[in-house]
Protein backbone atom coordinates (compact mmCIF):
# COMPACT_ATOMS: atom_id res chain seq x y z
CA UNK A 1 0.00 0.00 0.00
CA UNK A 2 1.39 3.33 -0.73
CA UNK A 3 2.73 5.37 2.37
CA UNK A 4 0.18 9.02 3.49
CA UNK A 5 1.03 11.83 2.99
CA UNK A 6 2.95 12.96 6.20
CA UNK A 7 2.38 16.63 7.33
CA UNK A 8 4.46 18.60 9.64
CA UNK A 9 2.79 17.46 12.81
CA UNK A 10 3.56 14.27 11.61
CA UNK A 11 -0.12 13.30 11.11
CA UNK A 12 -1.05 11.34 7.96
CA UNK A 13 -2.85 13.83 5.47
CA UNK A 14 -5.24 13.36 2.15
CA UNK A 15 -4.08 14.63 -1.44
CA UNK A 16 -6.94 17.18 -1.11
CA UNK A 17 -5.63 18.28 2.00
CA UNK A 18 -2.36 19.00 0.65
CA UNK A 19 -3.94 20.99 -2.51
CA UNK A 20 -5.97 22.97 -0.50
CA UNK A 21 -3.16 24.07 1.57
CA UNK A 22 -0.77 24.89 -1.46
CA UNK A 23 -4.14 26.71 -2.80
CA UNK A 24 -4.34 28.74 0.05
CA UNK A 25 -0.47 29.43 0.12
CA UNK A 26 -0.81 30.32 -3.55
CA UNK A 27 -3.45 33.00 -2.95
CA UNK A 28 -2.17 34.46 -0.21
CA UNK A 29 1.34 35.20 -2.42
CA UNK A 30 -1.21 36.68 -5.34
CA UNK A 31 -2.31 38.66 -2.93
CA UNK A 32 0.49 39.98 -1.85
CA UNK A 33 2.31 40.33 -5.46
CA UNK A 34 -1.19 42.10 -6.57
CA UNK A 35 -0.40 44.79 -3.99
CA UNK A 36 3.48 45.27 -4.80
CA UNK A 37 2.18 45.11 -8.62
CA UNK A 38 -0.30 47.99 -7.92
CA UNK A 39 2.49 49.81 -6.42
CA UNK A 40 5.08 49.14 -9.06
CA UNK A 41 2.53 50.34 -12.00
CA UNK A 42 2.14 53.54 -10.53
CA UNK A 43 6.00 53.76 -10.98
CA UNK A 44 5.76 52.04 -13.93
CA UNK A 45 3.93 54.94 -15.52
CA UNK A 46 5.75 57.58 -13.83
CA UNK A 47 8.81 56.41 -15.70
CA UNK A 48 7.31 55.90 -18.73
CA UNK A 49 5.72 59.00 -19.05
CA UNK A 50 8.69 60.56 -18.07
CA UNK A 51 10.74 58.32 -20.52
CA UNK A 52 8.18 59.60 -23.66
CA UNK A 53 8.03 63.08 -22.68
CA UNK A 54 11.62 64.26 -21.69
CA UNK A 55 14.03 60.59 -23.01
CA UNK A 56 16.48 61.37 -19.65
CA UNK A 57 16.01 59.75 -16.48
CA UNK A 58 14.66 61.16 -13.62
CA UNK A 59 15.98 62.41 -10.18
CA UNK A 60 13.92 59.83 -7.71
CA UNK A 61 12.22 63.25 -6.16
CA UNK A 62 10.75 64.09 -9.62
CA UNK A 63 9.84 60.37 -9.72
CA UNK A 64 8.30 60.56 -6.67
CA UNK A 65 6.63 63.89 -7.55
CA UNK A 66 5.05 61.96 -10.68
CA UNK A 67 4.09 58.63 -8.89
CA UNK A 68 2.33 60.95 -5.90
CA UNK A 69 0.27 62.75 -9.09
CA UNK A 70 -0.68 59.29 -10.77
CA UNK A 71 -1.59 57.98 -7.22
CA UNK A 72 -3.98 60.41 -6.34
CA UNK A 73 -5.43 60.82 -10.08
CA UNK A 74 -3.72 62.97 -11.44
CA UNK A 75 -1.85 61.25 -14.55
CA UNK A 76 -2.14 65.06 -16.31
CA UNK A 77 -0.31 66.41 -13.46
CA UNK A 78 2.92 63.84 -13.54
CA UNK A 79 3.13 64.31 -17.36
CA UNK A 80 3.42 68.12 -16.69
CA UNK A 81 6.31 67.23 -14.05
CA UNK A 82 7.91 65.21 -16.52
CA UNK A 83 7.58 68.23 -19.14
CA UNK A 84 9.13 70.54 -16.69
CA UNK A 85 11.90 68.48 -15.22
CA UNK A 86 14.74 71.05 -14.26
CA UNK A 87 16.51 68.68 -16.38
CA UNK A 88 15.49 70.43 -19.39
CA UNK A 89 15.57 68.10 -21.30
CA UNK A 90 11.62 68.41 -23.06
CA UNK A 91 12.36 71.70 -24.14
CA UNK A 92 16.33 71.11 -25.32
CA UNK A 93 15.99 68.10 -26.83
CA UNK A 94 12.31 66.70 -27.57
CA UNK A 95 10.88 70.23 -28.11
CA UNK A 96 14.04 71.44 -30.25
CA UNK A 97 13.66 68.38 -32.50
CA UNK A 98 10.23 68.36 -33.01
CA UNK A 99 10.73 72.03 -34.21
CA UNK A 100 13.38 71.75 -36.11
CA UNK A 101 12.29 70.37 -39.51
CA UNK A 102 9.59 73.32 -39.60
CA UNK A 103 12.63 75.44 -39.57
CA UNK A 104 14.38 74.18 -43.25
CA UNK A 105 13.45 73.04 -46.82
CA UNK A 106 15.03 69.43 -46.17
CA UNK A 107 12.90 69.36 -43.12
CA UNK A 108 15.38 67.76 -40.80
CA UNK A 109 15.55 67.49 -36.89
CA UNK A 110 19.62 67.87 -37.17
CA UNK A 111 20.09 71.79 -38.05
CA UNK A 112 21.45 74.08 -35.68
CA UNK A 113 19.26 75.77 -32.89
CA UNK A 114 17.66 79.44 -34.33
CA UNK A 115 15.24 82.36 -33.85
CA UNK A 116 12.32 80.06 -35.36
CA UNK A 117 13.07 76.91 -33.08
CA UNK A 118 13.74 78.65 -30.04
CA UNK A 119 10.36 80.81 -30.36
CA UNK A 120 8.39 77.68 -30.94
CA UNK A 121 10.12 76.22 -27.56
CA UNK A 122 9.30 79.93 -25.84
CA UNK A 123 5.90 79.54 -26.78
CA UNK A 124 5.33 76.18 -25.18
CA UNK A 125 7.71 76.52 -22.32
CA UNK A 126 5.01 79.46 -21.40
CA UNK A 127 2.04 78.94 -22.73
CA UNK A 128 1.56 81.61 -25.13
CA UNK A 129 -1.23 80.99 -27.16
CA UNK A 130 -0.16 78.66 -29.81
CA UNK A 131 -2.42 79.65 -32.60
CA UNK A 132 -0.31 83.30 -32.54
CA UNK A 133 2.84 81.27 -33.95
CA UNK A 134 2.35 82.72 -37.10
CA UNK A 135 1.27 86.62 -36.44
CA UNK A 136 2.77 87.48 -32.62
CA UNK A 137 4.98 90.17 -32.53
CA UNK A 138 7.31 87.77 -30.47
CA UNK A 139 10.65 86.19 -30.58
CA UNK A 140 12.92 84.23 -28.11
CA UNK A 141 16.39 84.72 -27.42
CA UNK A 142 18.96 83.90 -24.77
CA UNK A 143 19.20 85.36 -21.37
CA UNK A 144 21.97 88.54 -21.45
CA UNK A 145 23.42 86.75 -18.47
CA UNK A 146 24.58 83.81 -20.73
CA UNK A 147 26.76 85.73 -21.60
CA UNK A 148 25.93 85.27 -25.49
CA UNK A 149 26.42 87.31 -28.68
CA UNK A 150 24.00 89.66 -29.65
CA UNK A 151 20.95 88.60 -31.30
CA UNK A 152 21.50 89.92 -35.24
CA UNK A 153 19.67 90.17 -38.42
CA UNK A 154 22.45 88.88 -40.62
CA UNK A 155 23.64 85.40 -38.82
CA UNK A 156 23.01 82.79 -36.21
CA UNK A 157 26.22 83.06 -34.08
CA UNK A 158 23.82 84.06 -31.20
CA UNK A 159 21.99 80.21 -30.86
CA UNK A 160 25.22 78.34 -32.52
CA UNK A 161 26.25 79.70 -28.61
CA UNK A 162 23.73 78.64 -26.65
CA UNK A 163 23.97 74.98 -28.18
CA UNK A 164 28.07 74.94 -27.46
CA UNK A 165 27.43 75.72 -24.21
CA UNK A 166 24.44 73.67 -23.62
CA UNK A 167 22.22 75.96 -22.48
CA UNK A 168 19.27 74.54 -20.59
CA UNK A 169 16.39 75.85 -23.08
CA UNK A 170 13.86 74.97 -20.18
CA UNK A 171 15.77 78.13 -17.95
CA UNK A 172 17.58 80.07 -20.97
CA UNK A 173 15.11 81.68 -23.15
CA UNK A 174 13.44 85.18 -22.65
CA UNK A 175 11.00 86.44 -24.99
CA UNK A 176 11.26 90.12 -26.61
CA UNK A 177 8.94 92.18 -28.81
CA UNK A 178 10.06 91.03 -32.48
CA UNK A 179 9.86 94.22 -33.81
CA UNK A 180 12.58 95.77 -31.18
CA UNK A 181 15.07 92.77 -31.29
CA UNK A 182 14.69 93.02 -35.14
CA UNK A 183 13.49 96.77 -36.29
CA UNK A 184 10.90 95.66 -38.37
CA UNK A 185 7.67 97.39 -37.65
CA UNK A 186 5.39 95.69 -35.65
CA UNK A 187 2.58 95.55 -37.88
CA UNK A 188 4.66 93.48 -40.18
CA UNK A 189 6.02 91.07 -37.57
CA UNK A 190 4.31 87.72 -38.14
CA UNK A 191 5.75 85.41 -35.57
CA UNK A 192 8.13 82.55 -36.88
CA UNK A 193 6.99 83.44 -40.71
CA UNK A 194 9.21 86.77 -40.00
CA UNK A 195 11.94 84.95 -37.78
CA UNK A 196 15.52 84.83 -39.35
CA UNK A 197 15.46 80.74 -39.98
CA UNK A 198 12.41 81.38 -41.66
CA UNK A 199 13.27 84.30 -44.31
CA UNK A 200 16.85 82.20 -44.99
CA UNK A 201 14.74 79.01 -45.78
CA UNK A 202 11.58 80.08 -47.82
CA UNK A 203 11.89 83.70 -48.38
CA UNK A 204 15.22 83.59 -50.68
CA UNK A 205 14.76 83.82 -54.24
CA UNK A 206 12.33 82.16 -55.80
CA UNK A 207 8.73 83.66 -55.98
CA UNK A 208 8.01 84.10 -52.21
CA UNK A 209 5.18 81.02 -52.83
CA UNK A 210 7.83 78.59 -50.86
CA UNK A 211 6.87 80.21 -47.33
CA UNK A 212 3.23 79.73 -48.49
CA UNK A 213 3.43 76.30 -49.22
CA UNK A 214 5.84 75.22 -46.24
CA UNK A 215 3.49 77.16 -43.54
CA UNK A 216 0.52 74.34 -45.02
CA UNK A 217 2.89 71.66 -45.11
CA UNK A 218 4.35 72.82 -41.44
CA UNK A 219 1.01 73.94 -40.01
CA UNK A 220 -1.65 73.01 -41.93
CA UNK A 221 -0.31 69.21 -42.45
CA UNK A 222 -1.12 69.81 -46.02
CA UNK A 223 0.76 70.13 -49.00
CA UNK A 224 -0.69 71.84 -52.22
CA UNK A 225 -1.32 68.43 -54.50
CA UNK A 226 -3.90 68.07 -51.50
CA UNK A 227 -6.02 71.41 -51.52
CA UNK A 228 -5.94 71.79 -55.50
CA UNK A 229 -9.26 73.13 -56.62
CA UNK A 230 -10.00 73.83 -59.96
CA UNK A 231 -13.37 75.89 -59.48
CA UNK A 232 -11.47 78.96 -58.02
CA UNK A 233 -11.39 82.18 -59.92
CA UNK A 234 -8.28 82.62 -62.33
CA UNK A 235 -7.85 86.47 -62.24
CA UNK A 236 -4.94 86.78 -59.34
CA UNK A 237 -2.42 84.26 -61.30
CA UNK A 238 0.53 86.05 -61.71
CA UNK A 239 2.32 86.28 -65.03
CA UNK A 240 4.59 83.65 -64.57
CA UNK A 241 2.74 81.32 -65.04
CA UNK A 242 2.23 80.07 -68.19
CA UNK A 243 -1.28 79.41 -69.34
CA UNK A 244 -0.37 76.65 -71.94
CA UNK A 245 2.32 74.92 -70.26
CA UNK A 246 3.50 72.93 -73.27
CA UNK A 247 1.41 74.26 -75.73
CA UNK A 248 -1.56 72.67 -73.79
CA UNK A 249 -4.23 74.93 -71.94
CA UNK A 250 -6.06 72.27 -70.56
CA UNK A 251 -2.95 71.11 -68.41
CA UNK A 252 -3.07 74.84 -66.93
CA UNK A 253 -7.17 74.12 -66.78
CA UNK A 254 -6.58 71.17 -64.67
CA UNK A 255 -4.04 71.23 -62.74
CA UNK A 256 -2.56 74.50 -62.46
CA UNK A 257 -5.27 76.64 -62.13
CA UNK A 258 -5.66 74.34 -58.75
CA UNK A 259 -3.03 75.62 -56.79
CA UNK A 260 -2.34 78.86 -58.09
CA UNK A 261 -6.13 80.15 -57.89
CA UNK A 262 -5.75 79.75 -54.11
CA UNK A 263 -2.53 80.35 -53.74
CA UNK A 264 -1.46 83.42 -55.54
CA UNK A 265 -3.98 85.63 -53.83
CA UNK A 266 -3.12 84.38 -50.29
CA UNK A 267 1.28 84.88 -51.16
CA UNK A 268 0.14 88.13 -52.09
CA UNK A 269 1.08 88.93 -48.35
CA UNK A 270 4.30 88.61 -48.44
CA UNK A 271 4.61 91.03 -51.00
CA UNK A 272 7.01 93.90 -49.34
CA UNK A 273 9.54 90.45 -47.43
CA UNK A 274 12.67 89.43 -48.91
CA UNK A 275 15.56 87.83 -48.26
CA UNK A 276 18.78 89.10 -49.09
CA UNK A 277 22.29 86.62 -48.39
CA UNK A 278 25.71 86.46 -49.55
CA UNK A 279 25.53 82.76 -49.96
CA UNK A 280 29.24 82.38 -49.20
CA UNK A 281 29.23 84.01 -46.03
CA UNK A 282 25.68 83.28 -44.57
CA UNK A 283 25.11 86.89 -43.59
CA UNK A 284 21.45 87.19 -45.12
CA UNK A 285 19.08 89.07 -43.72
CA UNK A 286 15.05 89.59 -43.69
CA UNK A 287 14.29 92.66 -45.45
CA UNK A 288 11.28 94.43 -45.40
CA UNK A 289 9.73 97.31 -47.99
CA UNK A 290 6.42 98.58 -47.05
CA UNK A 291 4.97 99.89 -50.15
CA UNK A 292 7.05 98.32 -52.52
CA UNK A 293 6.52 95.31 -54.29
CA UNK A 294 9.77 93.10 -54.19
CA UNK A 295 11.35 92.21 -57.37
CA UNK A 296 10.44 88.57 -57.75
CA UNK A 297 6.93 89.06 -57.79
CA UNK A 298 7.23 89.95 -61.25
CA UNK A 299 9.87 87.54 -62.34
CA UNK A 300 9.17 85.79 -65.66
CA UNK A 301 6.31 88.33 -66.58
CA UNK A 302 6.57 87.47 -70.23
CA UNK A 303 5.39 84.23 -69.70
CA UNK A 304 2.00 85.14 -69.99
CA UNK A 305 2.02 89.07 -70.18
CA UNK A 306 -2.12 89.70 -69.49
CA UNK A 307 -1.58 87.64 -66.22
CA UNK A 308 -1.73 89.36 -62.44
CA UNK A 309 0.40 92.08 -61.85
CA UNK A 310 1.05 92.44 -58.34
CA UNK A 311 0.30 95.61 -56.42
CA UNK A 312 0.59 95.56 -53.05
CA UNK A 313 0.39 93.03 -49.95
CA UNK A 314 -3.47 92.52 -50.23
CA UNK A 315 -4.38 88.96 -49.67
CA UNK A 316 -7.60 87.11 -50.02
CA UNK A 317 -8.31 83.55 -48.79
CA UNK A 318 -10.65 82.13 -52.09
CA UNK A 319 -10.25 78.46 -49.97
CA UNK A 320 -12.99 80.07 -47.98
CA UNK A 321 -15.55 78.63 -50.24
CA UNK A 322 -15.58 75.42 -52.53
CA UNK A 323 -13.70 71.90 -50.97
CA UNK A 324 -11.00 73.79 -49.21
CA UNK A 325 -13.78 74.89 -46.71
CA UNK A 326 -13.49 72.04 -44.96
CA UNK A 327 -10.52 73.52 -42.75
CA UNK A 328 -12.76 75.06 -40.80
CA UNK A 329 -11.91 78.79 -41.36
CA UNK A 330 -12.69 80.83 -38.74
CA UNK A 331 -15.81 82.99 -39.16
CA UNK A 332 -14.49 86.15 -36.61
CA UNK A 333 -11.56 86.38 -38.80
CA UNK A 334 -12.32 88.58 -42.07
CA UNK A 335 -10.51 86.17 -44.76
CA UNK A 336 -8.60 89.12 -46.68
CA UNK A 337 -5.91 91.95 -45.59
CA UNK A 338 -3.19 93.31 -45.84
CA UNK A 339 0.63 91.64 -45.04
CA UNK A 340 1.79 88.36 -43.62
CA UNK A 341 0.83 89.10 -39.78
CA UNK A 342 -3.22 88.88 -40.70
CA UNK A 343 -2.88 86.24 -42.93
CA UNK A 344 -1.14 84.07 -39.78
CA UNK A 345 -4.22 85.37 -37.68
CA UNK A 346 -6.30 83.69 -40.57
CA UNK A 347 -4.10 80.46 -41.13
CA UNK A 348 -3.87 80.00 -37.19
CA UNK A 349 -7.49 80.45 -36.01
CA UNK A 350 -8.94 77.89 -38.70
CA UNK A 351 -9.58 73.85 -37.47
CA UNK A 352 -7.00 72.39 -39.59
CA UNK A 353 -4.27 74.19 -37.78
CA UNK A 354 -5.69 73.00 -34.76
CA UNK A 355 -5.69 69.40 -35.95
CA UNK A 356 -2.53 69.40 -37.33
CA UNK A 357 -0.36 70.33 -34.50
CA UNK A 358 -2.49 68.06 -32.14
CA UNK A 359 -1.94 65.12 -34.41
CA UNK A 360 1.58 66.33 -34.82
CA UNK A 361 2.61 65.74 -30.96
CA UNK A 362 0.83 62.61 -30.73
CA UNK A 363 3.07 61.10 -33.54
CA UNK A 364 5.92 62.66 -31.51
CA UNK A 365 4.58 60.98 -28.09
CA UNK A 366 2.79 58.07 -29.11
CA UNK A 367 5.22 57.24 -31.87
CA UNK A 368 2.66 56.39 -34.16
CA UNK A 369 -0.12 58.28 -36.36
CA UNK A 370 -3.54 57.97 -35.27
CA UNK A 371 -4.98 54.82 -35.96
CA UNK A 372 -8.22 53.57 -35.04
CA UNK A 373 -11.83 54.78 -33.20
CA UNK A 374 -9.90 55.20 -29.78
CA UNK A 375 -7.35 57.31 -30.83
CA UNK A 376 -8.84 59.29 -33.36
CA UNK A 377 -11.58 59.74 -30.57
CA UNK A 378 -8.71 60.79 -28.11
CA UNK A 379 -7.04 63.29 -31.36
CA UNK A 380 -10.69 64.76 -31.16
CA UNK A 381 -10.97 65.72 -27.64
CA UNK A 382 -7.05 67.18 -27.81
CA UNK A 383 -8.40 69.17 -30.42
CA UNK A 384 -11.53 70.77 -28.56
CA UNK A 385 -8.96 71.23 -25.59
CA UNK A 386 -6.34 72.81 -27.90
CA UNK A 387 -8.86 75.31 -29.08
CA UNK A 388 -9.78 76.59 -25.86
CA UNK A 389 -6.21 77.93 -24.50
CA UNK A 390 -4.33 76.92 -27.69
CA UNK A 391 -1.44 75.43 -24.72
CA UNK A 392 0.77 72.55 -27.14
CA UNK A 393 2.04 72.04 -23.45
CA UNK A 394 -1.19 70.67 -22.12
CA UNK A 395 -1.29 68.59 -25.65
CA UNK A 396 1.86 66.67 -25.02
CA UNK A 397 0.77 66.26 -21.38
CA UNK A 398 -2.78 64.77 -22.67
CA UNK A 399 -1.01 62.54 -25.73
CA UNK A 400 1.70 61.17 -23.08
CA UNK A 401 -1.27 60.38 -20.84
CA UNK A 402 -3.54 58.47 -23.57
CA UNK A 403 -0.19 56.48 -24.71
CA UNK A 404 1.48 55.81 -20.94
CA UNK A 405 -0.30 52.13 -20.48
CA UNK A 406 -2.20 50.75 -17.77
Amino acid sequence: MKAATRTTQGHAATPGTVWGEVLVALLLIALVLGSAAAHAGSREQAMRLHDRLNGAPPTQSVLDAMQGKIDGGDAKGAALLAIDDPNGNFYTVVLKNFATPWTNRDQTPFAPLNDYTATVIGMVRDEVPFNTLLSADLIYVGKSSLGLPAYSNTDNNHYVQMEAQAVNLRDGLVSQAQSATTGIPAAATAGVITTRAAARAFFILGTNRAMFRFTFINHMCTDLPQVMDITRPTDRIRQDVSRSPGGDSRIFLNNCVGCHSGMDPMVQAFAYYDYVDNTTTDNGSLQYTPGTVVGKYFHNNTTFAPGYVTPDDHWDNRWRNGQNALMGWDSTQPGSGNGAKSLGAEIGASRQFAQCQVQKVFQAVCLRAPSDAADRSQVATMVADFRQGYSLKNAFAEAAVYCMGN
